[in-house]
C-alpha cells in the first residue's frame, strides 16, 4: 500500500489522493510515467522530486521518512513493505507513577518472541531492541516508549506504529483487550487479567516467591505483543476498504505462535478472591 501512497507528499490532501487513484495514477510508478496529473501545474515538478525520494526511502529501507510524513492513523499503510523490520512489544509495570518500575518486557517480531524480567535479564532489551527499525504498540506513544526511555534513561529512536490511532480511526475504542473482543480475539484463561491483574502477578512472585504467577505474568505479556500482530493484519485490511486496493492488497491473518508460559488457574483464582476481598473490606 505504500507505493500507492500520495498523501505522505507536502500538500497532498487525503482527497487530492483519491482524485489521482480516480485519474487511473495508483502508484509511485504511475504517477512518475505519467504525462499529466490531477494537480495544479505548479505542483507537479515539486510532486515528482517527492516521489523520487520516496522510492529512495523505501530502497533504503527507512521507515522513519514515512512515519514522520504521515498522520498516526495512517501509519499502517508502511505495514507490507516494513513488517520484515517490526517488533511487537509490550511492557508491564509496578504502576503508572513516575517511581514506578518495568517488571516484564516481551517482543515479538512474527518469528520468534523473546521476554525480559527484572532482576534477571531486563537489560538485555536494550540491546536486543536495536535488530529492529520499527516497533507496534497499542498506546506505546504515551505509555511504554516514554516508561522505557525514563527507566533505562535511553531514546528508543524506532519508527513507532501505534496501533491506537489507527483503530481509533476505524471506530475501535477502549483498551488493548476491548479491541481484540470487538475484532473477534479470545483470550480464554487470560480473559478476566489485566493491567492492575499484571502488578498483582508481579507482587505475587516476588512476596511469595511464586513462579507460577510469574509465568501467568508472562503469558499475559505474550498474548498481548502476539496479538498485536493479528490486530494490525485486521485493521490493515479493513483500512484498506477506504482505498481501491481492498480486494488487490489484502493480507492472510498470521498463523498464531505457541506461547511457552502457561497461565496458572488456580492462582489466578486466588488473587481474584483475594482482590474482590480487600475491595469489599475497605468499603
Amino acid at each position: 500500500m505504500l507505493k500507492n501512497t500520495f498523501c505522505h507528499i507536502p500538500g497532498i490532501s487525503p482527497l487530492a489522493e483519491q482524485r489521482l487513484w480516480s485519474s487511473g495514477v495508483d502508484c509511485w510508478d504511475a504517477a512518475l510515467k505519467a504525462e499529466q496529473l490531477a494537480l495544479p501545474r505548479r505542483s507537479s515538478a515539486a510532486f515528482s522530486e517527492h516521489l523520487r525520494d520516496s522510492w529512495t526511502h523505501l530502497e533504503n529501507s527507512n521507515p522513519h521518512h514515512f512515519v514522520a510524513s504521515l498522520k498516526a492513523n495512517q501509519h499502517w499503510r508502511l505495514f507490507p513493505e516494513f513488517r520484515h523490520t517490526i517488533a511487537y512489544l509490550d511492557i508491564e509495570t509496578t504502576g503508572l507513577g513516575y517511581g514506578d518500575t518495568i517488571t516484564t518486557i516481551v517482543i515479538y517480531d512474527g518469528q520468534r518472541l523473546r521476554h525480559y524480567v527484572q532482576g534477571d535479564n531486563l537489560n538485555d532489551f536494550n540491546r536486543d531492541i536495536q535488530e529492529y527499525s520499527t516497533i507496534v504498540t497499542y498506546n506505546g506513544k504515551s505509555f511504554d516508549v516514554p516508561f522505557i526511555e525514563r527507566f533505562f534513561r535511553i531514546r528508543m529512536n524506532h519508527a513507532h506504529i501505534d496501533l491506537m490511532h489507527v483503530l481509533r480511526s476505524l471506530g475501535y475504542r477502549g483498551g488493548l483487550k476491548s479491541c481484540e473482543r470487538q475484532l473477534g480475539l479470545e483470550r480464554k484463561e487470560l480473559a478476566d487479567v489485566d493491567g492492575f491483574f499484571a502488578v498483582l502477578l508481579w507482587h505475587e512472585f516476588k512476596r511469595k516467591n511464586n513462579h507460577q504467577a510469574l509465568e501467568t505474568l508472562l503469558a499475559y505479556n505474550a498474548t498481548d505483543v502476539v496479538n498485536l500482530e493479528a490486530l494490525i493484519v485486521k485493521a490493515y485490511n479493513l483500512k484498506l476498504h477506504e482505498t481501491p486496493f481492498s480486494k488487490s492488497h489484502q493480507i492472510a491473518a498470521p498463523d498464531l505462535p505457541s506461547i511457552p508460559f502457561k497461565a496458572d488457574h488456580e492462582t489466578i483464582q486466588r488473587l481474584k478472591r483475594g482482590t474482590a476481598f480487600s475491595y469489599y473490606g475497605w468499603r
